[in-house]
């Protein structure tokens, strides 16, 4: 794709105020134990103490709130980010904030219960409806409203709208490890910081960024608030950016790598690896 002085200009723009916003975000009241924000409506019993508050894989608690900052610190960039058409601003906010909300409703909302494509659809065959049913099918409606908005044929409005899901649901598939899902979404965004929708992007990696240290410290976690938003970003910028032979092949790619992490695991993958190990663990304490 061209890198244009514009898109550098967009991202640039958009990267700074998307990091200033999640930081704002981020230390706004509120973060600390208690009752939490949204009340006794979301609480279910592993989150009784604190609705912000969970248990990393090393057994600490950290807060949840990471991730609606990086949220909302996108959502700014992109409202700033210049040279953005009208469509693309609008196909990605609409991503990011669906994915965002319905990623937050699981956070809050969801127990223990059933993981993975697989685990939920089972539960609906028993006629359980989980709150990550319901993040699936939100995800998915609002990925094809801001395919939609996009303006283009109802092929491609099925094509760019099942990418922007794909994209939301794989990225908070690396969300196993202090920093990691950020690491990613970074490196997937960087080409795309040239681009139609260079200012989106740029808003997401300036806001990932800003929060990355809290992450990678242990004091915090993106959730699936944080990780399905940067991925349904990522999603919309490459349905805005590419032809449709290349979306059809990142498509591909995407239902490829989530199917096989209903029988491999990531974790194990990058662990075997000495690269991938030594970048997963950068930073890392």
């Amino acid at each position: 794709m061209p890198f244009t002085a514009t898109g550098w200009k967009g991202a640039a723009v958009g990267a700074a105020v998307g990091a200033a916003a999640a930081r704002a975000a981020y230390a706004l009241p509120g973060r600390g134990p208690g009752p939490g924000a949204a009340g006794g409506v979301f609480r279910v019993a592993e989150h009784s103490r604190d609705v912000w508050s969970r248990t990393n894989f090393r057994g600490e608690e950290v807060t949840l709130l990471e991730g609606p900052a990086v949220a909302a610190g996108t959502c700014a960039g992109i409202l700033a980010a210049p040279g953005l058409d009208r469509r693309v601003r609008a196909s990605a906010l609409a991503a990011t904030v669906g994915a965002a909300a319905f990623g937050c409703y699981d956070d809050l909302s969801g127990g223990a219960g059933a993981r993975g494509f697989r685990g939920h659809l089972a539960a609906l065959a028993r006629g359980e409806v989980t709150t990550g049913a319901v993040k699936i099918a939100g995800i998915g409606g609002t990925g094809l409203a801001a395919a939609a908005l996009l303006g283009r044929r109802p092929l491609d409005v099925l094509v760019d709208g099942a990418l922007i899901a794909g994209t939301a649901n794989l990225l908070n598939l690396f969300d196993l490890r202090p920093g990691r899902a950020a690491k990613v979404a970074l490196a997937a965004g960087a080409p795309g910081l040239g681009g139609p929708a260079a200012g989106a992007v740029g808003a997401m990696c300036g806001a990932a960024a800003a929060l990355v240290g809290e992450d990678l410290g242990e004091r915090a976690m993106l959730g699936d608030a944080g990780a399905n938003a940067m991925g349904a970003l990522l999603g919309a910028a490459a349905a805005a950016s590419l032809p449709r032979p290349a979306r059809l092949a990142l498509l591909a790619g995407v239902a490829g790598l989530t199917a096989a992490s209903e029988f491999v695991s990531f974790s194990k993958v990058i662990a075997g690896n000495r690269v991938l190990r030594r970048i997963d663990e950068a930073g890392r304490r």
